[in-house]
């Protein structure tokens, strides 16, 4: 009797697990939450790290295969372009220079007639105001060198800012735009990329 008793209840059980409902799947992760006012910048956007195919940190023949040798290379970019040079690539757009120091990629400017803007709107003719208030606290401005304001310059790090107003990047790992607003009130240029983005004329 006692062993009818213990098989009967195997088979109970033998029945109800086969009854039971099936085990739900686990839940799919979750996709990464993205945020809905930073959008990812497009190609022919300009940021902190760089513009389309370049990047701050490339070397110079990564900066030729990208877009081209110098456009101009009669010209003069810098007293010692060995050390320093300013030039635009043959397949970038018109008014842009890429800035090589020993031999790296460290900053890019766009100026009139571009039309590029950067990964927050903004480029040549835009106002400084509107630049602030977009920013807001993240936006820290100096006093133009050679300008009386409303000239001046607005800075944006993305990383390895200055701990200080006023005080000067040089971690080469440091991420930027400068808008260089002219006396108009009015961006003329913009440069994005590592400490050289503080230089004020070209390549010193």
């Amino acid at each position: 009797m006692i062993r009818l008793t213990a098989l009967s209840s195997a088979v109970l059980l033998s029945l109800a697990a086969c009854n039971a409902p099936p085990a739900e799947p686990a839940p799919e992760p979750s996709p990464p939450q993205v945020d809905p006012g930073t959008p990812p910048a497009a190609a022919d956007t300009l940021t902190a790290q760089g513009f389309g195919p370049l990047r701050i940190g490339m070397t110079k023949a990564e900066v030729e295969a990208a877009l081209g040798p110098d456009s101009d290379p009669g010209s003069v970019g810098g007293a010692e372009p060995e050390v320093c040079d300013q030039w635009r690539p043959e397949r970038a757009p018109e008014g842009l220079l890429v800035m090589i120091q020993d031999g790296v990629l460290t900053r890019i400017s766009v100026a009139s007639p571009s039309t590029l803007k950067t990964d927050r709107g903004f480029g040549v003719g835009d106002t400084a105001a509107a630049i602030k208030a977009a920013y807001g606290a993240s936006a820290v401005s100096q006093p133009h060198k050679y300008s009386a304001p409303p000239a001046e310059d607005i800075f944006v790090w993305a990383s390895g800012g200055p701990a200080t107003a006023n005080a000067y990047v040089q971690d080469a790992a440091a991420r930027g735009v400068r808008y260089e607003i002219e006396s108009t009130g009015k961006v003329g240029i913009v440069h994005v990329g590592g400490p050289a983005i503080q230089m004020v004329e070209g390549c010193s």
